[in-house]
């Protein structure tokens, strides 16, 4: 049996990705750009196994097995296998591993389906995993798209464009690192989880219809996207936070807005949520300038970036507004140790806010992250030497 581990990143969209013009090859409506968070945090893990002695191809996703019987992951299998058997051509040599059948075990260590982007990387780190296993090489950012298409940005760290490309075989529809994940080391991310349930749209099913009945996507994606993906990555190359904060509000609004020009509408933010945004405004307002951010995916769930400097101050008013329920205090926050601070009179008396409870499960601190990695320790592998996972969810 020949296995490989390998973990990947969850990235966040700061340029909105919504919408497909090709469903099959998931080619997008329009460019996107996004953030790699760090994989200490937020990460899919991954062991893949070839032998053989399998007789089916299996996978396992969070202690559970599933179906390998999609038509995404059978692309995904088919063009790492192409790859593998034209490399082996090009070097004449035989190998009859790529003939022989995969079992996959993967896992999160963050909700899945809760709106914080868990297919990309999980099928990021899936067609990592294989790429090393199999001893493929070179570009395979278009081979995560056929995954999930946030999953190519998530072959990269730090900041990464998706470009939509204009083939229609979609192979000029790849990612590209925009600035490494060293480039902005004083910029800092809270994840402010507000649910981690199951959302009740899917991204996939949501992106059909708005992509039947929303002409504000049309428009965004011909008129917005480009002039506004030109200028936040300049900001990134800058540094520049109050630039990069406006652009990334801008576009989350707007692309809420476009699900709610869908028709039936589509609503992934709560309540709470909306607080969040107040919150984010009102704080910025205090200081003069955008000294933190928010951007929303498909879900309820925040997340705030901003400079390493005003964590502490952020998170203290992000505890007193949405202080954590009675008995998950200490827990609160997580990710990233960091010092408590206490808000400031003038800080509490400037947000116009009332506290609530418990509407903040907990906070994820974390930063700017790098690309997915092989794991060299056996001891990390999900698989035991008979291929099957160690650990199994019994239904």
């Amino acid at each position: 049996m020949k296995s490989v581990t390998c973990t990947a990143p969850v990235n966040i969209a700061v340029i909105k990705y919504w919408g497909k013009r090709d469903e099959k090859l998931i080619l997008p409506v329009n460019s996107s750009l996004s953030v790699t968070l760090g994989q200490d945090e937020l990460r899919a893990k991954t062991t893949v196994a070839t032998s053989k002695e399998f007789t089916k191809d299996r996978i396992w996703l969070n202690g559970k097995e599933e179906t390998v019987a999609t038509e995404r992951l059978q692309n995904i299998f088919r063009e790492i296998k192409r790859r593998a058997r034209r490399r082996k051509a090009d070097s004449k040599a035989e190998d009859a591993v790529v003939s022989w059948k995969v079992h996959i075990c993967s896992e999160n260590n963050f909700p899945t389906a809760a709106g914080l982007a868990s297919s990309a990387a999980g099928y990021a780190c899936l067609v990592y995993s294989l790429a090393k296993l199999f001893g493929v090489e070179g570009e395979i950012s278009d081979i995560a798209r056929q995954g999930s298409g946030s999953a190519c940005r998530s072959v990269y760290g730090g900041f990464v464009e998706w470009e939509k490309g204009v083939k229609e075989d979609g192979t000029d529809s790849l990612a590209k690192q925009v600035a490494p994940e060293t480039h902005w080391p004083e910029m800092k991310v809270l994840i402010l989880v507000v649910s981690d349930h199951k959302k009740h749209t899917s991204s996939t099913a949501g992106m059909q219809t708005t992509v039947k009945t929303s002409q504000l996507l049309q428009y965004r994606a011909e008129h917005i996207v480009p002039q506004r993906s030109q200028e936040i990555t300049q900001a990134i190359l800058d540094k520049n936070f109050p630039k990069f904060a406006e652009i990334t509000m801008k576009d989350s609004n707007q692309f809420h807005a476009v699900c709610l020009d869908t028709y039936p509408p589509i609503s992934y933010m709560r309540d709470v949520s909306q607080q969040i945004v107040r919150l984010v405004h009102a704080y910025n307002k205090l200081c003069g300038q955008a000294r933190v951010c928010y951007t929303f995916d498909a879900g309820p769930n925040a997340c705030l970036f901003l400079l390493e400097e005003d964590v502490p101050r952020v998170v203290s008013l992000v505890s007193h507004f949405f202080p954590p329920a009675v008995g998950d205090e200490s827990n609160f926050v997580r990710g990233i140790p960091l010092i408590p601070d206490t808000p400031s009179q003038v800080d509490v008396e400037g947000i116009p806010l009332e506290p609530q409870p418990g509407a903040i499960k907990y906070v994820i601190h974390t930063k700017v992250g790098g690309s997915p990695q092989a794991l060299t320790n056996p001891k990390e592998s999900l698989l035991g030497e008979d291929g099957l996972p160690l650990h199994i969810v019994k239904s």
